[in-house]
């Protein structure tokens, strides 16, 4: 890389290699005053910014963990999470001031605050970071050595604190440069939450590996995002399925100019073939990839050669990410196959922040429990079928929702669904459909059920639908499935 090339770019702000190294160290030496040594925690609640960069590199470079906090959470939230990390240091947004001082005094910790700024960070006494300073001495860190703390969704349940490691960032990064090419003339565009995995791992720290150009968004908006890729020349980004649906129904989605865009990687949940295809016939590489928080977070990413003949596939694993299957009858088996994905590779965890016995419980002889059910075709390529804990179980008989969700989304009408379990008091179980109908489209359940009848097993088919304006989603974009399940509950208690 040079150091005269732009690194970060947010708006008119334009920061180079030079200029960030040059924030890190003032960085690093002030959290190093504020006492902040290997091993400590520095928590980081904001929008994305160039602060959260500054504030990872520093923080890492002290051999201390960096800690990423949603910013969309309630006081009581953010107080959990920073009674769970004890971070010595909270490097704060001025707008979320409020937040944070509403939780700290439920989890009674109180960390030393920075706050952020357009000129940099500071705190109520004097700025931080802006100054010309020496770096701190180098504490030995090596790849062994956690790096980060990623909280996961908390979708059944409260969060968990992922560790990750020099070594598990540094392998997803060669693991993603085996499936695309990312070079220092590549610019990137980064809207996902840097609170998330997606935001972190996928495309972002790579392209700054490899010298390139990040441009940030502070949150993702369709419109402004289209023009920053036509304004920046972007040529990659990760996203969201329901982020990549929204901009391709997006009024400008057919003038906007996308000819500098070689490759777009995405996953958290299935996506629709209307929509994979949609993107496809716009001459884009759409690479769909599967993973998770613990896997830092690749496990399948699909391969550009033949993206296009598996629209709808999570992909290959990952060159160096180990893959196995557990069956029904517990089993550890090779693919391919069905059964729960079990993972294994240098991209993986070392485990859950303070929790061991949920680090013992996510581990079977040394192989990370996804808790996902995939199929892997004879060819190597993988469809994700399900979670564990979705699975309807009605009248004996497995229905996975992915599945059937999959087949609604055939219907050009449908824009969303998901479809959860409800107690029934003949099958056991029995599944409720929640569908989003498509702008300017009009659907019935009669239409849906035909379409069902016609493509899978009729038990496979819900007992309910509900037609609804938008699903509940986590900032992941993923499908907050209790919360329709609740909502199942209360319109027809069991």
């Amino acid at each position: 890389m040079q150091p005269s090339a732009p690194a970060i770019v947010q708006g008119t702000r334009r920061v180079s290699y030079a200029d960030l190294a040059r924030s890190t160290d003032a960085l690093a030496a002030d959290l190093a005053g504020l006492g902040v040594e290997k091993g400590d925690r520095v928590a980081y609640l904001g929008p994305n910014d160039i602060a959260t960069f500054e504030t990872l590199f520093a923080t890492t470079q002290l051999g201390a963990i960096f800690v990423a906090l949603n910013t969309r959470l309630a006081g009581p939230e953010i107080a959990y999470l920073l009674g769970d990390c004890t971070p010595k240091v909270l490097v704060l947004a001025p707008e979320l001031r409020g937040t944070a001082e509403a939780a700290m005094d439920p989890c009674g910790v109180r960390p030393h605050i920075v706050h952020v700024s357009a000129a940099g960070h500071g705190n109520d006494e004097a700025a931080l970071g802006c100054r010309p300073t020496e770096p701190p001495p180098e504490p030995g860190v090596s790849l062994a050595d956690p790096a980060l703390i990623l909280y996961t969704s908390g979708t059944t349940g409260k969060p968990k604190g992922a560790v990750l490691t020099h070594g598990n960032i540094t392998w997803n990064t060669v693991n993603q440069f085996a499936h695309f090419t990312i070079s220092s003339d590549d610019v990137v565009l980064c809207s996902a939450p840097l609170f998330h995995v997606l935001g972190l791992g996928q495309i972002t720290l790579p392209a700054l590996y490899a010298g390139g150009t990040v441009v940030i968004m502070p949150k993702f908006d369709p419109g402004g995002f289209l023009a920053t890729i036509q304004t920046e020349r972007i040529t990659a980004f990760p996203l969201a399925p329901t982020m990549m649906q929204m901009l391709c129904e997006h009024p400008a989605w057919e003038t906007a100019d996308l000819s500098s865009v070689k490759c777009v990687v995405y996953g958290g949940s299935a996506i629709s073939e209307r929509v994979a295809r949609n993107w496809l016939s716009r001459g884009i590489n759409v690479l769909q990839g599967y993973g998770m928080t613990e896997a830092s977070p690749g496990i399948f990413l699909a391969l550009q050669y033949a993206a296009l003949d598996h629209p709808v596939s999570a992909g290959v694993p990952h060159f160096f990410t180990d893959i196995k299957l557990l069956t029904a009858e517990g089993s550890v088996v090779d693919s391919p196959g069905q059964g729960e994905l079990l993972v294994q590779g240098p991209n993986v965890f070392s485990g859950y922040w303070n929790q061991p016995e949920a680090t013992q419980r996510a581990f079977i002889n040394g192989w990370f429990r996804t808790g996902d059910i995939v199929r892997i075709d004879p060819d190597g390529w993988a469809h994700i079928i399900g979670r564990v804990k979705d699975l309807i179980i009605s009248g004996g008989e497995n229905i996975y929702p992915a599945e059937v969700e999959a087949a609604i989304s055939e219907l050009e009408e449908v824009s969303a669904c998901a479809v959860v379990a409800v107690p029934d008091e003949r099958w056991g179980e029995a599944g409720a459909a929640y569908i989003v109908v498509a702008d300017g489209y009009d659907l019935d359940e009669a239409r849906v059920r035909a379409h069902l009848h016609r493509n899978l097993a009729r038990y496979k088919t819900p007992k309910y639908f509900t037609f609804v304006d938008e699903l509940p989603r986590n900032p992941a974009g993923k499908v907050l499935r209790q919360q329709l399940r609740d909502r199942a509950l209360q319109a027809r208690p069991a």
